[in-house]
């Protein structure tokens, strides 16, 4: 069995509010390269208080752009996560699973939407 390897969020961002994107920066660029050395993850919220889905967009949302599905779900565990924050990682996921499947036309969309449609 591979040996699993723990991040503490709030050792790495050094608070125990996860509400900035630059903090999930941190936490994605520690996680890469265990992930890319077949490792076996534990991302541990434990400690946390505030969670919002912009710190788990940069943290896990950005893994569906370097890894494929299977190899996050197979080297991936996220823990100390209550049911509300686990649901907000839920939706993150399915977003960035969408979106990184084709980001281009995403990104043409969006755009389009705030009137940047002009190529």
């Amino acid at each position: 069995m591979t040996e699993k390897i723990t991040i503490k969020v709030v050792d790495i961002i050094g608070s125990n509010l996860c509400i900035a994107s630059e903090d999930g920066q941190k936490v994605f660029d520690k996680t890469v390269p265990l992930l890319k050395a077949g490792k076996h993850v534990v991302i541990s919220f434990d400690g946390i208080s505030i969670l919002i889905s912009l710190f788990l967009n940069a943290a896990i949302g950005q893994l569906y752009n370097e890894f494929l599905e299977e190899e996050i779900r197979a080297q991936l565990e996220v823990t100390g996560l209550a049911s509300d924050d686990m649901e907000i990682l839920q939706r993150v996921v399915e977003n960035a699973k969408r979106y990184y499947a084709n980001p281009k036309e995403y990104d043409k969309a969006w755009a389009a939407m705030e009137g940047d449609d002009e190529e």
